[in-house]
């Protein structure tokens, strides 16, 4: 099958497309906007990416087009289509799909799926599980969207399963873990991404509102949570953090499956300890010790997580502890780019204000109240650029020691919502309307011993590249 993937270079879409790949599917694409990590794994692939959605890709007469979600009916102030190879398609009466519902109908068939859901943490967790399963022998199949250190690409099909005594009665389905993604579909499909991958394993590690760009409330969300957990069966297990009331709402609504909590004491799995170094907690009883490099809290929690939805396939607990002694995180989270001068630059994907704050708070425990920490963070997420949490900033902010945010496409004013931390030279917060702007306020605050935090769910312009080469002169 020839598949031409409509917005490729997204994470999810790239991930797909590796995967296809892999299956012996012809692949192409096309993006625009293209930056690493997902441009340089579609590369080494060798899978033919080109630029732009103009309508002359028909020529290339694919079996299928696959749509991602970045592709939609929207017309330029000119009144031309934006995306004149959707209209093409959709005038030639061309087959389509989503990128989900190609994913459940041709990848997951016959696979034990373990989706990890929740509005944050879904890739860090999905890559603990994953490769937990590796560890314990299991060569999961997996979607990400990042790119485990551990494993140094997004996606693979993986390897038959492994029996062992205790995963017997689930059969001999591969493992198959993918991070379950509540946004929609396709622009013909509003329905939640993760409601195509029909998990016999379920992990809600969290809810709060986001995506205010498709969701009116959080109690719309919660309902597409719940459409997730009806399609767990009853053998499956439902694996649900137990501090968030949100997800107490969702699983009231009904639940039909096995569930297990994890985060709070009276919860099935616990943690007790530093997130460095903690007892993990069995319905009060030690099973395991986790001793890694990570240190946030919210590390902790998808720790805990990823151990509960392991157990349900015949990792124990202690297998579990022993994997996440060398599990090495994901690409841009917390990723040290580089230290100039004695000034250290990392480049994390925060972008809601409780992954800032989370981001932010991980570090401050593992450097000390000494360290200083400059944060620096474009609000680009629909749901910031809209400015909806907005006036969460401050909060998500306080953890560090000095604040710049780039404003360039906003319709709110950043400086007014971060007033309440002190804005302007030589204050607490500073705001940048461009990227030279920014690099200059950086090179004028920054000094040896500091922590930069660069935070974005895109590119950033390349920013930590730019203050690393700027330091150096």
């Amino acid at each position: 099958m020839h598949l031409h993937i409509l917005g490729i270079c997204g994470t999810f879409m790239g991930g797909l497309a590796a995967l296809a790949r892999e299956a012996g599917h012809k692949v192409t694409g096309c993006d625009a906007g293209v930056y690493p990590p997902m441009s340089e794994q579609l590369g080494a692939l060798g899978i033919g990416l080109i630029e732009g959605f103009g309508a002359d890709q028909m020529a290339l007469a694919p079996d299928v087009f696959v749509i991602g979600n970045v592709v939609s009916r929207a017309r330029l102030p000119d009144g031309t289509p934006k995306f004149p190879l959707m209209e093409a398609i959709l005038d030639a009466g061309q087959p389509y799909t989503s990128g989900p519902q190609w994913l459940a109908e041709h990848m997951l068939q016959g696979r034990h799926v373990l989706a990890v859901a929740g509005t944050h943490g879904k890739t860090s967790t999905a890559s603990m599980l994953a490769w937990i399963l590796e560890h314990a022998g299991q060569r999961p199949g997996f979607l990400i969207g990042g790119v485990p250190l551990n494993f140094g690409l997004s996606a693979r099909l993986g390897a038959p399963r492994r029996p062992t005594p205790t995963n017997a009665p689930l059969g001999a389905a591969p493992l198959f873990v993918i991070e379950a993604d509540e946004y929609d579909t396709a622009f013909f499909d509003k329905r939640s991404k993760f409601v195509h991958y029909r998990p016999r394993t379920a992990v809600l590690n969290n809810l709060e509102f986001d995506h205010a760009d498709i969701f009116d409330d959080l109690a719309a969300i919660e309902r597409q949570f719940h459409h997730l957990v009806r399609t767990v069966a009853a053998s499956g297990r439902v694996v649900a953090n137990g501090l968030e009331e949100s997800l107490t709402r969702v699983l009231h609504r009904g639940c039909w499956s096995e569930v297990r909590r994890f985060g709070a004491a009276a919860n099935d799995f616990c943690a007790q300890g530093d997130p460095q170094s903690f007892d993990v907690l069995h319905q009060g009883r030690p099973v395991a010790r986790v001793q890694w490099a990570l240190a946030g809290v919210h590390d902790q929690l998808n720790a805990l997580a990823a151990i509960a939805a392991a157990e349900h396939v015949g990792v124990d607990p202690g297998q579990a502890a022993a994997a996440l002694a060398s599990f090495r995180s994901v690409k841009r989270r917390m990723e040290l780019r580089g230290t100039v001068g004695g000034i250290a630059v990392y480049d994390d994907f925060a972008h809601h204000p409780t992954a800032l704050r989370s981001t932010l708070d991980g570090l401050r425990r593992r450097l000390g109240a000494e360290a200083r920490i400059l944060a620096v963070f474009e609000p680009r997420s629909n749901t910031m650029k809209l400015g909806a949490m907005k006036n969460r900033l401050p909060w998500a902010l306080e953890p560090a020691d000095l604040a710049f945010c780039h404003t360039a496409g906003l319709d709110w004013d950043a400086a007014q919502a971060l007033a309440p931390l002190g804005v302007g030279p030589g204050l607490r917060a500073q705001t940048a309307p461009d990227l030279d702007t920014l690099l200059a306020q950086l090179l004028q605050a920054a000094r040896p011993g500091d922590h930069v935090v660069c935070m974005s769910n895109g590119g950033f312009g390349a920013i930590h590249a730019k203050l690393l080469q700027a330091l150096q002169k």
